[in-house]
């Protein structure tokens, strides 16, 4: 079929308010990091599932790529299309109706464009907590969250974003629907089909509707900001917290002092919660069924141990929201103060726990060498998952072939050791050659074979996780 047949097909499914002009198109073409500006022969925006397999159906006749797209909050260029004759961009923008609050089965049933903050605050409206929680909640969207395997800040108490769905609706290539929104908790029928499309980014169909997990809100919430003496020390802080709390435990986050001090150098009104610096900081939360006054017991009396065993040497604890909201403020500033410092080579990476403090000495020791560097390391300690950017020499910038050094030498180090070069922000296009060289063999033939029966004529997300079909 010839494609300008097949587009005009497609503006009469979805009608006037479901083709984006060009006008408003940027916003679709360009990732969130702007690192890729691309192209599309056109930005479709369907209202429902049937549209959505409609359009997927013209777009497999005439081989046009389809570039699902969310919220567009991405880190790796994976919803950025590159084709202005022959992709698409199928934004669910549109469908964002939360369908069913069930609080006996404590489940949400959702569209894919629902916006996360809005989820969350359905489920609050009902007693209930839908769990994930990321820097973007308040734009990104529940088919992205999904599509990505989103992590964020609660993954040592919940899980990653795969841990919370019960169902999946989603659209395939050929515009038949799998749909499947029962929200069962068990259901031992075979394969669960649901987990190929949570984290393929696209590349395999569109999820169009989930059936989500939901758990009781806690009765309190505690927040202490901790100056641990070293890494080991952090670690120790989150074990004890696990094990003395009953795993009340819902977020360990680790800041570098470096981490710290661009936030406070660069973003206005950033204060150090605490008088006296120190190079390692450690955010925890406590969450649960205990009252105010339980659970504040608690946590003071962790820290009371800790404190006499010398691994916390410092700390504080939020006594109101606003203080909590001010921490927070303080963890989730850092990519902001990371900017304003200038190019940083970034990484997303996951370690095991136990080999962190191990890793982090002999990561500087291997890097050093290769470029003069300041080091901002973050993140979510008590699930594995570290931020390791890369902050050049104030002034400076990072040669592109330096960047690259000090990237290949990390990752293969993070090889060595069973780790991750990607723990939740994906691949899309940004990182498809690290996949292509640390992905084992057989996992990428595996892959490659789940893609080639789904996908024939390679049209979901092309160019993203491997080459494109003409590459």
């Amino acid at each position: 079929m010839d494609p300008s047949i097949a587009l005009n097909r497609i503006a009469d499914i979805v009608g006037d308010r479901g083709i984006i002009g060009p006008s408003d198109a940027a916003a679709y073409l360009v990732d969130h990091r702007a690192l890729y500006s691309g192209a599309a022969a056109a930005i479709v925006a369907p209202a429902s599932t049937d549209e959505v397999a409609a359009v997927l159906r013209i777009c497999n006749e005439a081989c046009i790529g389809v570039v699902p797209q969310a919220g567009n909050t991405g880190y790796c260029g994976g919803a950025t299309p590159f084709d202005a004759e022959r992709q698409i961009v199928l934004s669910l923008a549109r469908m964002r109706q939360i369908h069913r609050v069930d609080p006996v089965g404590f489940t949400l049933t959702a569209d894919a464009g629902v916006i996360l903050a809005d989820a969350q605050a359905a489920a609050e409206h009902e007693g209930l907590l839908l769990p994930l929680s990321l820097g973007s909640e308040g734009s990104c969207r529940i088919g992205g969250n999904l599509s990505t395997n989103a992590g964020g800040l609660n993954v040592v108490r919940y899980g990653m974003a795969r841990d919370l769905v019960l169902g999946l609706e989603v659209v395939l290539p050929s515009g038949d629907v799998l749909s499947d929104l029962k929200g069962l908790r068990k259901d031992n029928t075979g394969y669960d089909l649901k987990q190929l499309f949570i984290g393929a980014e696209g590349t395999l169909g569109v999820i169009t509707a989930a059936v989500l997990k939901l758990f009781a809100q806690p009765r309190s919430v505690q927040t202490a900001w901790l100056a641990v003496t070293d890494v080991d020390a952090a670690n120790a802080v989150v074990g004890l917290a696990r094990r003395s709390t009953g795993d009340m435990l819902v977020s360990a986050e680790y800041l570098s002092r470096t981490s710290l001090a661009l936030v406070l150098e660069h973003l206005d009104g950033a204060r150090d919660p605490l008088a006296v610096a120190h190079e390692h900081y450690l955010l925890i939360e406590l969450a649960g069924p205990l009252d105010e006054l339980q659970s504040r017991a608690l946590l003071e009396r962790l820290l009371e141990e800790e404190l006499a065993a010398g691994r916390v040497v410092d700390g504080a604890i939020a006594e109101s929201n606003a203080q909590r909201d001010a921490l927070w403020a303080l963890r989730e500033s850092i990519p902001e103060g990371e900017r304003h410092a200038g190019q940083c080579v970034k990484h997303d990476i996951s370690i095991p726990i136990a080999e962190i403090p191990a890793f982090l000495d002999e990561a500087r020791r291997r890097l050093m060498p290769i470029a003069a560097h300041r080091l901002s390391v973050f993140g979510h300690l008590g699930d594995g998952n570290l931020h390791y950017n890369l902050v050049p020499p104030a002034g400076e910038a990072f040669a592109p072939e330096t960047a690259a050094a000090l990237t290949g030498m990390l990752y293969d180090y993070i090889d060595e050791i069973g780790g991750s070069f990607s723990a939740e922000h994906g691949i899309g296009i940004f990182r498809r050659d690290e996949l292509a060289r640390y992905k084992s063999p057989l996992s990428l033939e595996i892959m490659r074979s789940i893609k080639a029966t789904l996908d024939p004529h390679g049209i979901m997300n092309p160019g993203k996780l491997f080459d494109a079909p003409d590459a």
